[in-house]
């Protein structure tokens, strides 16, 4: 009867660590762990497509814009009126993702009257970022129309420096040796395009209104560092939801705002009536002329896509992160299309960009690593919906 026992014991004890092993929390936790990298990847997918249509859109934006000013335009309010104005190319985005499964939290959850009151927060959150960004494009254009492209983008990164600031303050955002050390070599990278010879590329105006393109720059750089903490706030506090609709709603209606502002800014300030005569006197003939300002709207309509994109899924300092490794790719692509001289000084700035970027990818990697290796033991949020569904 002892071995009988012993031997029932035996057979019991290695099918019950079986079950253990087999147990229902190690299957979730291991489903959970396949969701969760599936996920991950999604979301890196996701990034590098932002980021691309950051690079993309604002090199190309910011060429047209010169292309602009060099071959005969000098309306600074057309030059704004573009940056917002491209928005009507999403409108098929817009109405394609406008589904009742995208409606807003408040439709579903809340009284109607709250409701009504969420959606009242809604439109005063637009017509503020509409009006704020285009008194933002403005001086933008007035910094792209008296400075050479190279100040005017060593000055434009000084934008991550404001927009660290107000990350700090408003989105508690924590700095790590390796993001520090992407914003200084960032910032360094497009310091030294000012290290340059701006002799090809001056535009011959006054000191005055030079410095009025070097304070427009600088404010505008300020006013885009703030404008993106403030867009992280309202994804996170006001919006909460994780749909492209919400994306194209925070681009879609501040910049119809924005446009209605520059619109009547145009006619007030009396520049509409020379738009005739500046189309006609464009070097490029006036076909080229139109589609550099169609393209130019297009172009923004990207980089605002990317922007907001990598906001809502990273966070604002990402994006201007990426934003600034563009700066140094302005002047590279000179040297193609407007036939610049390339020097050691652009060579070094896109290397100190790239070395940048991949510092704050980095870190983001590890970030992203650590809940795999601090242990399963702390369930992820696929494993306990995996288990609410039991």
């Amino acid at each position: 009867m002892g071995e009988a026992q012993e031997m029932q014991l035996g057979v019991m004890r290695p099918t019950q660590e079986a079950r253990e092993e087999n147990s229902p929390q190690d299957a979730n936790r291991a489903i959970g762990l396949t969701l969760h990298q599936q996920k991950n990847f999604g979301w890196w997918l996701l990034v590098a497509l932002y980021s691309f249509l950051i690079l993309a859109g604002q090199s190309v934006a910011t060429l047209l814009g010169r292309l602009y000013f060099e071959k005969g335009g000098n309306s600074k309010w057309m030059a704004t009126l573009v940056q917002p104005s491209g928005f009507l190319v999403l409108l098929p985005l817009y109405f394609l993702s406008s589904t009742p499964s995208t409606s807003t939290p408040a439709a579903t959850n809340i009284s109607s009257s709250k409701n009504s009151q969420y959606r009242l927060v809604l439109a005063s959150i637009y017509v503020s970022f509409g009006i704020f960004q285009a008194g933002n494009y403005m001086l933008y254009s007035l910094g792209l129309l008296y400075l050479p492209v190279s100040t005017f983008s060593l000055i434009c990164a000084s934008q991550l420096g404001f927009n660290a600031m107000f990350s700090f303050f408003l989105n508690s955002q924590k700095f790590t040796p390796l993001i520090l050390n992407s914003l200084v070599l960032l910032t360094i990278s497009s310091v030294l395009l000012v290290c340059q010879d701006d002799s090809t590329e001056s535009k011959h105006v006054s000191r005055g209104k030079y410095i009025i393109g070097f304070i427009s720059t600088a404010g505008a750089s300020a006013a885009y560092g703030l404008n993106l903490s403030l867009t992280q706030v309202v994804f996170r506090k006001v919006l909460k939801q994780e749909t492209f609709k919400v994306v194209l709603d925070m681009i879609f209606y501040p910049a119809l705002v924005s446009t209605v502002v520059v619109t009547v800014g145009l006619f007030a300030s009396g520049e509409w009536k020379d738009l005739s005569r500046e189309m006609g006197e464009f070097e490029l003939g006036k076909t080229s002329y139109l589609m550099t300002l169609i393209w130019t709207a297009v172009t923004w309509q990207v980089f605002s896509i990317g922007c907001v994109g990598l906001i809502f899924k990273v966070s604002s300092l990402f994006s201007n992160v990426i934003s600034t490794v563009g700066l140094p790719i302005v002047p590279v692509l000179a040297v193609i299309f407007f036939r610049d001289e390339m020097n050691g000084i652009k060579v070094i700035a896109m290397m100190l960009a790239v070395w940048g970027f991949v510092s704050y990818i980095y870190q983001h990697y590890i970030d992203d690593r650590m809940p795999k290796t601090e242990g399963c033991g702390s369930p992820t949020q696929d494993v306990w919906i995996l288990r609410k569904m039991e």
